[in-house]
């Protein structure tokens, strides 16, 4: 166990004396995970260890999780996952935290949907835990089954804060405008680069995930993803028949396409379905052991919550959304961006640009366009997709042996042009 060696006993796997190290139980791409124990208590937890060399050269990282050890912090909730201890040496960083070992609610679901009963229990457990987080002044902004997992006991506990916002970055206008979470479960104001209420964005995806449960299906989906993006805008989808009225009533109000008339945190605990057999817990603030910090090098720890943080080279980058592209043929580069442009507009850009350019163009039908380097092998595909009536989706593939092509013509030239001012995350909302 490289990780942890330099700090472990010569006889035991433990560390600092404290907690024995046990199996790996997961790794990312900064940190590994390990189940540990308590040695004074005997309590389960799981240790995070994250490498700070493999952080240090990225300032807007470095950011997210300053960020997130801050937002963990405040959360003592029984429906969140806790945060028990923070440690470091001057490599590493340990993050000490609940050990939930009853899995994802994604696994439960993805064996077939629950009872309705059930549905609300969870649905209950969620609301209660990002009632609080918003009464703390934290939106998670990338709620999904994936990121709920379920204890021993059959409770919910809500993790991953990596992508969590605070009310000190909300923008002059009263906004958030970062674009990030998962495409399915990602409400319809925060693709339209406006601004969106982190408090709202969250409700619509305790919407999807209620939906999810009691469906067993996504209510928006589809194969190609620019119908997916209209239906979401329209709200277009249908509640399978086993769905009592009264859920299907809360599910409209939650799934309202319209922020200001989406239901309220208040609002969703006094309706009639929720209601049933609730339960408020009485000062949540209580029901977590207090957050203790151990920093071994003098210097203020900061930890990752989540295995794998979505950054955005760009406020409009929609790349880490997806799963890549479903060509036969991987391309090198791939990444998809909205642009408050007509799709003519931006072919028409694409064009002007590369007449400059040491490249061949060839025009595909509706709105694409291949750029061929000079050596013949290293090709551009870019499309344009109309989202709505004032936003297009830009996807751009790059084929070939090297990015060099791709990273004069396309970062440099076209996607500066179609971008006016590039925004990092840790950025745009400080």
């Amino acid at each position: 166990m490289p990780e942890v060696a330099n700090i472990m006993s010569s006889t035991t796997n433990t560390l600092f004396g404290k907690y024995e190290i046990g199996r790996l139980l997961g790794c990312g791409a900064f940190a590994k995970v390990y189940y540990a124990r308590d040695i004074n208590t005997g309590h389960s937890v799981a240790i995070k260890v994250i490498n700070k060399l493999k952080i240090a050269h990225n300032n807007h990282l470095i950011n997210n999780v300053k960020r997130e050890i801050d937002i963990m912090r405040r959360l003592r909730h029984p429906n969140i996952v806790k945060l028990f201890e923070v440690m470091a040496t001057k490599t590493k960083i340990y993050v000490v935290m609940e050990f939930v070992k009853g899995g994802e609610l994604f696994a439960k679901v993805a064996k077939g949907r629950l009872s309705e009963s059930n549905s609300r229990k969870y649905f209950q457990q969620l609301i209660s835990a990002i009632g609080y987080c918003h009464s703390k002044g934290v939106f998670h902004r990338d709620l999904k089954p994936e990121n709920l997992l379920i204890d021993e006991n059959g409770d919910l506990k809500v993790s991953d804060f990596g992508l969590s916002a605070l009310t000190d970055q909300i923008r002059v206008d009263g906004l958030l405008h970062t674009l990030c979470g998962t495409p399915s479960y990602v409400s319809p104001e925060i693709l339209t680069k406006r601004g969106y209420d982190g408090a709202k964005a969250d409700i619509w995806s305790c919407g999807i995930i209620l939906f999810v449960m009691n469906a067993g299906f996504l209510p928006f989906n589809d194969s190609n993803l620019m119908m997916m993006y209209k239906k979401i805008y329209k709200g277009e989808y249908r509640c399978p028949k086993w769905m009592s009225p009264e859920l299907r009533r809360l599910l409209s109000r939650l799934l309202d396409t319209k922020p200001d008339t989406r239901i309220t945190v208040d609002e969703i605990k006094s309706d009639p379905w929720f209601k049933k057999g609730y339960k408020e817990s009485s000062n949540p603030d209580l029901d977590l052991e207090t957050v203790m910090k151990r920093e071994v090098n003098n210097n203020k720890s900061t930890a990752l919550n989540a295995f794998d943080i979505i950054s955005f080279s760009s406020g409009l980058n929609l790349t880490p959304l997806f799963d890549g592209a479903s060509s036969s043929t991987s391309p090198v580069k791939n990444e998809r961006l909205v642009v408050e442009e007509s799709p003519e507009n931006v072919i028409s850009k694409v064009e002007e640009i590369v007449k400059d350019a040491n490249a061949r163009m060839h025009k595909r039908k509706d709105y694409g366009v291949d750029l061929v380097a000079k050596n013949g092998k290293d090709v551009i595909e870019i499309e344009v997709f109309r989202l709505t009536e004032k936003l297009v989706v830009v996807e751009v593939q790059c084929y070939g042996g090297g990015t060099e092509f791709y990273d004069e013509l396309w970062n440099d030239k076209i996607k500066s042009e179609l971008v006016e001012q590039r925004r990092d995350v840790p950025e745009t909302e400080s």
